[in-house]
């Protein structure tokens, strides 16, 4: 797979975001429209020259080198699992932008402007190999979402943006601390500077099983805020109920899952000791989350907030998952990072069109909607039930993967030679306690769907009918909406496709730390040429169409 395709994903939404910038303020939305579906190009080729017969080998890779003997280079490089978050992320682009064409009538070019940049750094996050570009990217999608909240966001939309900006860059600072010692580590150890992930992967677990807890601890300081892992999860509902629509369907649909990325890529493989140690801790605090979280969606009136709650308490699914360090866990946390893309960006597209008609998210101000918008109510109800995890839909494979790896994770299975879990106990409690949230899911959800859909038809005293708008949706909010219902029909019923797709990048994770928690840590060449380029201990030669290009100083 040629690297030209990940290199167009980022520089396509740069140069748009620029052409923007200058547009004229009325074509602002036209340009960026044709900017995100010229995206959709490569991310196509990419999914179609991906080689998926060798989904753990880092494809399509290059690099740009400023100072080598910094180790001072911008890498890329995608496997199986960063290919389909790439995917995803290409996909919303079009969507979000469709979606906000009657929702942002001011302040045009500075809105699509900042929307593109933020496409970017999302793609720049996934496909990045070395910690510089990881970081850069990583932190970068911070401004976009500041300003888009921050300027285009409803009444408390400045104190939504303060406190998204307090937490995700005080935790982001950590977890460069601890990145940075981890450097240092990998320096010594090898007499080589170098911000190479996949060296870093190799030399890291060597370190002292104290050291690593305090770089995991400093990883999740960043990590948890973005998923968000209960207890610093509350920015999370603030935001998404005072961020435009396209905002609050890029935080559910992309950058939540940044969080969640950053322990599968780092916390896992770099720290496997600590993290196989500390796992119940970080597994009790997911489950935590999923009843806590849920419990409060139950009394929300306001559906927005509901549906931002409700992503803290499924996200902690996802992270019970990873905690669990087998094969189902992960399958099922990367599984549920690509289908609460789909759903949850669905709902918040719902409740958007919905606010743009009637100004309130209040189910008691509002409901009955089928009678007068049978065509939005079809679609509510279809995305309720994917979040909901009804079998069939997206929603419930990867909720069972997740609960199954939390029973699994237990002397008695890895006794058994179920592979992973080494080391890891969580069992059938932590499995029983967290099923309660998919309980606590339909009630909320279902509540909501029956009180906004069904029963006598109420709108707002002083409504008026949306001079652009129909009273239902029209072709454009259909066809934004389609996609990601497909997603959550083919992939309910046919998880295999993604499940065969991460197999191997999975499985090359799991021996890592199946071998990182041995008896001896893993012992490589100190060498550079004959680093390991995965998790999997795999070496260099398993990456492939691998292109260097030096630039700048090279002492």
């Amino acid at each position: 797979m040629s690297a030209i395709w990940t290199l167009l994903l980022i520089a396509l939404p740069l140069l748009g975001a620029l052409l923007v910038a200058f547009d004229r303020e009325e074509g602002a939305y036209q340009s960026a429209w044709r900017t995100m579906i010229l995206t959709l190009i490569p991310a196509v080729f990419m999914l179609m020259n991906f080689d998926f017969s060798h989904a753990s080998m880092f494809q399509g890779a290059a690099s740009i080198t400023w100072v080598e003997a910094l180790g001072l280079k911008l890498s890329i490089g995608t496997d199986s699992i960063a290919v389909l978050l790439i995917a995803l992320t290409a996909l919303l682009g079009p969507i979000v932008v469709a979606a906000s064409k009657t929702a942002i009538t001011t302040n045009r070019r500075m809105y699509y402007s900042w929307l593109l940049v933020l496409q970017a750094a999302m793609v720049g996050v996934f496909a990045a190999r070395d910690l510089l570009l990881f970081y850069i990217c990583f932190e970068f999608t911070l401004l976009p979402m500041f300003i888009l909240i921050r300027v285009f966001g409803s009444t408390n939309r400045v104190a939504a943006s303060t406190k998204f900006f307090l937490y995700t860059f005080t935790g982001s600072m950590i977890t460069l601390a601890g990145l940075f010692f981890v450097v240092t580590f990998v320096a010594r150890e090898t007499g080589l500077w170098t911000l190479d992930i996949g060296i870093i992967t190799a030399i890291a677990p060597r370190m002292p099983v104290e050291h690593q807890a305090l770089v995991l601890g400093a990883m999740l300081a960043g990590f948890a805020v973005k998923v968000p892992l209960f207890p610093v999860h509350t920015w999370l509902p603030l935001a998404h109920t005072e961020a435009p629509t396209a905002g609050s369907v890029i935080l559910a649909g992309v950058l939540l899952k940044l969080g969640t990325y950053g322990i599968l890529r780092f916390a896992i493989p770099v720290v496997p000791g600590a993290f196989v140690e500390y796992a119940p801790m970080i597994a009790t605090l997911s489950v935590i989350g999923i009843i806590y979280a849920g419990l409060i969606c139950w009394v929300q009136t306001d559906i927005k907030k509901l549906v931002a709650y409700s992503s803290v308490s499924h996200l902690g699914f996802c992270v019970l998952g990873l905690a669990a360090v087998n094969a189902s866990g992960l399958s099922g946390s990367v599984l549920y990072m690509l289908s609460h893309g789909l759903s949850t960006g669905g709902l918040f597209l719902m409740i958007g069109f919905m606010y743009e008609r009637y100004h309130t998210r209040d189910m008691n101000t509002v409901g009955g909607l089928a009678s007068k918008m049978p065509v939005w109510s079809f679609f509510m109800v279809f995305f309720a039930m994917a979040s909901v995890g009804l079998p069939g839909l997206n929603g419930f494979p990867s909720e069972l993967l997740c609960l199954i790896a939390a029973f699994q994770a237990d002397a008695t299975w890895t006794a058994m030679g179920e592979p992973g879990a080494w080391g890891v106990t969580l069992g059938p409690w932590f499995a029983v306690f967290a099923g309660t949230g998919m309980v606590i899911a339909a009630m909320y959800l279902l509540y909501m769907v029956g009180k906004i859909c069904f029963g006598p038809y109420r709108e707002p005293k002083d409504h008026h009918a949306h001079p652009v708008l129909p009273a239902d949706l029209n072709k454009r909010e259909i066809w934004t909406l389609i996609p990601l219902a497909l997603g959550c029909l083919v992939f309910g019923l046919k998880p295999v496709y993604l499940l065969d797709a991460i197999e191997q990048p999975v499985n090359a994770t799991i021996a890592h730390v199946e071998a990182a928690s041995g008896a001896a840590a893993p012992r490589i060449d100190d060498h550079p040429e004959h680093h390991m380029d995965h998790q999997s201990g795999d070496h260099a030669e398993s990456t492939t169409h691998h292109d260097t290009i030096t630039m700048g100083v090279t002492p």
